[in-house]
């Protein structure tokens, strides 16, 4: 190597195309690291002013080589180098008769030498903006390669690969290269491809990357609609995979645009998704065809999140195709099915028609077969999640119990998995709402309560602590409205009184007054006033060795109520201070403990430092 590094020199004084000519593609041929040591930037910028097109072919190739180095690449990180290459860089002339076609080449190798010089290499890339070459890149865009060639084809991959390692630079250079109109030519050939999209696979395994990279570059970049449109069809035709994910994971971020997804959505994607999937499922049998139908599954159901998307795709044939798919042995096509309905499920008037038309039957069926530890999570968090909407309307809740969905969900206890214990329990208590008799029957459950209280004193994950001391509150005062119900009766309090005697229960409620939410707050005080109402200064049943009383007081309620006041008076609603009046009024009322323990922590004074509370007083 040291010989021809010195004959290199040597030609580079010489000015002689000849001599060169061989040398650079012995160095172009040889191992990259081989040259690492040598520092031959200036001898080729010599030979690329000569006026010799195949020298300059040849330097190109020739850099492109060793640049493939981080030592080489700096040291072609320099202005002037950039600067020659940029001004050779043209958009190839028409081939010519004889085949002969030296501008393509030429353009090709130039732009393989600035696409591995500028590959992680900011320096470079500040070059290219400062020198305004990058316009020169995205030109080259404009030639039509619209023919089946091998050498147009690695032109085809090389120019935009410059386009793509150039963009990675920085935010910056991508909002440039939206500025200078990327996006349109870009769009243009994606519109070409259209006609044959099978036939242009390399152009549009080319095309689609740059694309890409601007959205991962510049947030909130959102396409014109004709840009997805063209995707969303190229998406329908293409029989390659890789465009298929490309096109996929362009959509999927477009989507997050509520006004794309409804483009989306009558553009007819979700069924066309649906389609190919169906065609296409027995051959997902690969780890790579796995990420590709779970790609398309997921963008389904980001579709179905938008309102307007929802609304107009209930009215068309993707709601029976993704009640179809609740019965695919595919646990993918399965779950994409049952999160799918669950975003429709989001308007009464469709969780009223669903559950007439026993598609909560079937999600039940579905649900009973993996209540287990050992089932899915992903599956019972959307079974949960979709279960959940469906029983929100009034109208709905009778049924979905009839149907058996506590007996189902119960056993879920067992599972400890926090997106599951969340769902399941907002499920639950959605499913009581209203219903007193059922909410008396659960504060029975032993089982069911200490676990509630286990998980309201001790999970890490917030969601399942708040769902969990929510879900006692609403037993509390549904079971409530059970005992009011049947004062013609014999009273039957046996719930609530089994939920004072479990261990800690009370103390979770009383933790519950110093949520950080007011809803919590509020909840916490009426779950608590009904209690306090009904036992205090009483005792408790066989096995319980403490009043209410006590229990408030070992829960030291004055300095929850005393932190509530503290942390959230100035922002407490008139419903919530009025709760608060008439359960602190009811504790003075109580036991001397009681009464002494609010004296202890200031109540009193505390009350009068309400903002609310004192316009009230003082109107």
């Amino acid at each position: 190597m040291d010989e021809i590094i010195a004959g290199l020199k040597n030609a580079t004084l010489e000015k002689s195309s000849e001599r060169a000519l061989p040398l650079l593609k012995q160095i172009s041929d040889a191992e990259t690291n081989l040259c690492d040591k040598y520092d031959i930037k200036n001898d080729l910028l010599e030979l690329l002013q000569l006026d010799n097109v195949n020298v300059q072919i040849q330097v190109a190739r020739c850099i492109a080589e060793v640049a493939k180095t981080d030592n080489q690449r700096s040291k072609f990180s320099k202005q002037d180098i950039i600067r020659r290459l940029t001004e050779l860089l043209q958009i190839p002339k028409a081939k010519q008769n004889d085949g002969n076609d030296p501008s393509l080449e030429l353009a090709t190798q130039i732009c393989r030498a600035l696409g591995n010089i500028c590959y992680a290499n900011d320096d470079a890339r500040n070059i290219i903006k400062e020198l305004g070459a990058d316009e020169r890149f995205f030109a080259l865009l404009d030639y039509d390669v619209d023919m089946d060639d091998e050498d147009r084809d690695q032109f085809v991959r090389v120019r935009c690969g410059l386009i793509s390692n150039y963009l990675l630079g920085s935010d910056e250079i991508a909002e440039r290269a939206v500025e200078l109109k990327l996006i349109d030519r870009l769009e243009k050939i994606l519109t070409r491809c259209l006609a044959d999209v099978d036939r242009h696979e390399e152009l549009l395994l080319s095309i689609l990357p740059p694309l890409s990279i601007l959205t991962e570059q510049i947030s909130d970049l959102y396409f014109a609609p004709s840009l997805n449109k063209t995707i969303a069809k190229i998406l329908a035709k293409c029989t390659n995979p890789d465009i298929a994910e490309s096109c996929l994971a362009l959509l999927h971020y477009e989507a997050q645009n509520d006004d794309v997804k409804l483009l989306l959505a009558e553009e007819g994607l979700c069924e066309t998704i649906y389609q190919l999937l169906e065609k296409y499922k027995t051959f997902a049998n690969t780890d790579e065809a796995r990420v590709l139908m779970k790609l398309a599954c997921d963008l389904i159901v980001l579709i179905l999140t938008g309102d307007k998307s929802m609304h107009y795709l209930y009215s068309t044939p993707l709601l029976k195709c993704m009640e179809d798919w609740l019965d695919s042995t595919d646990v993918e096509l399965l779950t994409t099915g049952v999160l799918a309905l669950g975003n429709f499920a989001r308007t009464d008037s469709h969780c009223i028609h669903m559950v007439e038309n026993k598609i909560m039957h079937k999600l039940l069926a579905i649900l009973a077969k993996n209540n287990g530890t050992e089932h899915q999570m992903t599956l019972q968090h959307a079974l949960l999640s979709t279960l959940k909407n469906l029983v929100i309307p009034k109208p709905n809740k009778a049924a979905v119990i009839e149907a058996g969905l506590v007996d189902i969900i119960l056993p879920m206890l067992e599972i400890h998995q926090a997106p599951v214990v969340f769902k399941l329990l907002g499920t639950l208590r959605m499913t009581v709402d209203g219903q007193a008799k059922l909410a008396s029957e659960l504060l029975q459950n032993e089982k069911l309560v200490k676990q509630l209280v286990h998980w309201s004193q001790t999970s890490e994950f917030t969601g399942v602590l708040g769902e969990s001391l929510r879900l006692m509150a609403w037993l509390i005062k549904h079971a409530y409205q059970h005992q009011k119900d049947s004062e013609k009766a014999p009273m039957d309090d046996t719930g609530l009184r089994k939920f004072v005697a479990i261990e800690g229960a009370v103390a979770s409620m009383v933790g519950m007054l110093a949520s950080t939410h007011l809803v919590m707050q509020n909840e916490a005080l009426i779950a608590l006033s009904i209690l306090s109402t009904l036992y205090h200064s009483k005792s408790m049943p066989e096995g319980s060795n403490d009043t209410l009383d006590e229990l408030l007081v070992q829960a030291d309620v004055g300095a929850k109520i005393a932190e509530q006041i503290t942390l959230n008076g100035e922002s407490m609603t008139k419903e919530l201070v009025e709760n608060l009046q008439t359960f602190v009024q009811q504790l003075h009322s109580s036991s001397d403990a009681l009464v002494a323990n609010l004296r202890k922590h200031n109540i009193e004074a505390l009350l009068k430092t309400i903002p609310s509370l004192v316009e009230y007083c003082t109107l």
